[in-house]
């Protein structure tokens, strides 16, 4: 553009005018203040545009009038919640159908093989599959008034979809099983809901149901199979009463004995998602398709994002965490909901490569210009620094990414706002456990600050309820979280007394959080009431189980084993039994006093290994074990502030003392 027209456009006098004015002005000067008016021209055209937020961010939740201090979203125009989006969807069932008609039959399922394409099943072909399916179960005997629970035993993959909507077609109950429960747990649930029917991909998960089906009187009659199988497994199946099936002849048998769809309704269950627990057995939370329709609702309220109901396409991996980087180039996706531990992937991965001073350098430079847009609610990937310094790892993603949501466990603030800035789309941070289906909070568009997990969702509301003996007042906006709503569930599958401990008389959800109501009404999860956290993959840890079994080992006096909700492990801190430590060590070869015992790495790597073995033999699950461990001289005791009066384990303090040894201990294992 001529500086001419520049100064034309932004109605400043021709040149020639300026010359009379200013005389004797040098003309490159001239010529430098045009080259400076076409670039605040350009960049007035194409400056960024900040995301509009669909509420005041400094108030994003009111407080219910009543006296009991909840809080509800201000998306919300009244003190109703919402139940649902669409008036034509409100079970999954009817969002698969509004999603076959308004996709116009569109793709819906697609996977792919190594090096080659995605291929797509059209919505149609997806729904004819899943009355095929759901046609066979009713004619092996189920039920929507009997036999209606219906095992699910596989990866993700367009399969897992067809049969989960084979069970909502025909107003049946889908129960996934997971292969971190463990043999004895799936027996369990198998044993739980009278599971009849299991659907697996892999012949080595139908053997694990063999193996659980070993006695008499157990549930299992037919084992459907994805994958190809020997003879072999037919024959051990037929020795345990179950018959087995492929998938291909099963939907073939469905085919030719096809009932016509008997939809559910809002209030029956779709599903009963057993967890993993801590002690004990699973528990199985029942959801019914008001559940999820209500918070499918919610989300789609806040980000207006595409799913199912809008006739949107689900690409699934290959079943090789190895290859979802390549799985990612190839589908290029629009929305990406992630867990924490990509995230973390992906930082050091970004950070690993920025390795010479230099690189570093020019990596926090565009990340400090580009969080500088995050803060004035501009989110984009088309600036300078991105197509500098993050057009890679936005490729790595498949380069069209427009919308994230993280949640599971928390993510550290460092590393949500870094991947925000690099990544350029909108990325949600969500809080909310199984038992409220999935989320209760989130964070809304334009607040891309960190460090929170939003205000309540539009189908619930949330309230902090005081933990006297952790000085938690609702009254100074601290409290365990308890959410009440329609995408609270149903309740634990066969347990009265687990449901009642979960949700009291007055139907709120309690969840054993620990949250605090900031300023601006978002909720920021700052504890855990019971001694039981998450780490980062989402697995459940309790403590002091695992320090009982720790603690029979020889050596071992006391033992601290600690999680944080952004590490994948576990590590500990090991107190060596002063009188027995030189005769253990004697034994295996140590020579020395207890503290040069304690200082001695060799002295440590046998305790490692030994408590580590009892870990094992005790079914401790991997997750559970310690990755490394350090050895502390001196004894926690009621004097040093370590143990209460009744001489139980301050978990707290505990924590506090030992940051330095555990900060260290996580550092080594990155390395």
């Amino acid at each position: 553009m001529q500086a001419q027209e520049v100064l034309r456009q932004l109605r400043i006098p021709e040149l020639d005018d300026v010359r009379q004015y200013v005389r004797g002005f040098p003309t490159n000067a001239l010529m430098g203040m045009g080259a400076f008016a076409a670039i605040t021209t350009y960049w007035f055209a194409t400056r960024p545009k900040a995301l509009k937020p669909p509420c005041d961010l400094g108030l994003q939740s009111v407080e219910l009038p009543g006296g009991e201090l909840a809080r509800r979203s201000v998306l919300n125009n009244s003190e109703e919640i919402v139940t649902h989006y669409y008036s034509d969807a409100r079970t999954i069932y009817e969002v698969f159908m509004r999603g076959l008609r308004v996709s116009n039959n569109g793709p819906c399922l697609g996977s792919r093989k190594p090096n080659q394409p995605y291929e797509w099943q059209s919505y149609k072909e997806v729904v004819d599959r899943a009355e095929n399916i759901g046609s066979a179960l009713l004619h092996r005997g189920h039920s929507h008034t009997g036999d209606k629970y219906v095992g699910i035993f596989s990866q993700n993959r367009p399969e897992w979809t067809i049969s989960e909507l084979a069970c909502y077609t025909y107003s049946l109950v889908a129960v996934p099983l997971y292969d971190t429960l463990g043999t004895e747990a799936i027996g369990y649930v198998l044993d739980k809901a009278d599971i009849s029917t299991v659907i697996c991909d892999v012949p080595e998960k139908a053997q694990m149901i063999l193996d659980c089906e070993g006695g008499q009187g157990k549930t299992v009659k037919t084992i459907v199979l994805m994958e190809a199988f020997d003879s072999d497994l037919v024959t051990r199946g037929k020795e345990h009463g179950i018959e087995i099936l492929s998938l291909k002849d099963f939907e073939a048998l469905g085919k030719s004995n096809h009932q016509k769809p008997l939809p559910p309704k809002p209030d029956d269950i779709a599903i009963v998602c057993f967890t993993s627990g801590t002690t004990g057995n699973p528990k199985g939370a029942m959801l019914t398709h008001g559940n999820i329709i209500a918070n499918t609702a919610a989300f789609m309220k806040i980000t207006q994002g595409v799913i199912l109901v809008h006739g949107a396409r689900i690409g699934f991996f290959q079943g090789d965490i190895r290859l979802l980087m390549d799985d990612l180039k190839t589908l290029q996706p629009t929305v990406f909901p992630v867990v924490p531990r990509l995230l973390n992937r992906m930082f050091d991965r970004v950070f690993s490569q920025a390795n010479t001073p230099l690189k570093r350098w020019l990596l926090d430079f565009a990340f400090r210009r580009k969080e500088s847009e995050l803060k004035s609610g501009v989110v984009r990937k088309d600036s300078m620094w991105d197509k500098l310094i993050f057009r890679k790892v936005q490729a790595s993603l498949g380069g069209r990414v427009r919308l994230m949501i993280t949640g599971a466990a928390p993510v550290s603030p460092t590393i949500l706002t870094f991947l925000r800035a690099a990544l350029g789309c909108q990325f949600y941070e969500g809080y909310g456990q199984t038992e409220c289906t999935a989320g209760c909070s989130m964070s809304m568009p334009g607040d891309w600050s960190a460090g929170h997990v939003g205000p309540p969702l539009p189908c619930n509301v949330i309230k902090l309820v005081d933990v006297a003996e952790m000085n938690y007042l609702a009254a100074n906006g601290e409290g365990e979280v308890c959410v009440k709503g329609p995408n609270v569930f149903k309740g634990y599958l066969k347990d009265p007394e687990k449901t009642a401990e979960a949700i009291n008389k007055d139907g709120w959800l309690h969840t054993g959080d620990i949250g605090k109501w900031l300023p601006n009404g978002t909720l920021k999860i700052i504890d855990r009431k019971k001694h039981i956290f998450k780490l980062a993959q989402g697995e459940y840890i309790a403590p002091e189980k695992i320090e009982t079994v720790y603690n029979r080992s020889d050596p071992v006096a006391q033992v601290f084993v600690h999680g944080d909700s952004l590490q994948a492990c576990l590590v500990g801190i090991v107190v060596p039994d002063p009188d027995f430590l030189p005769i253990w060590g004697k034994k295996k070869g140590f020579e020395g006093s207890f503290s040069e015992l304690c200082s001695n790495k060799d002295v440590k790597a046998a305790i490692l290994e030994d408590i580590l073995n009892l870990g094992k033999e005790a079914g401790l699950k991997s997750f559970e074990q310690v990755r490394d461990i350090a050895l502390h001289p001196e004894m926690f005791s009621i004097q040093n502030g370590l143990l209460t009066p009744t001489l139980k384990a301050k978990r707290t303090e505990l924590k506090n003392r030992f940051r330095e040894q555990i900060d260290e201990l996580y550092a080594r294992i990155k390395m």
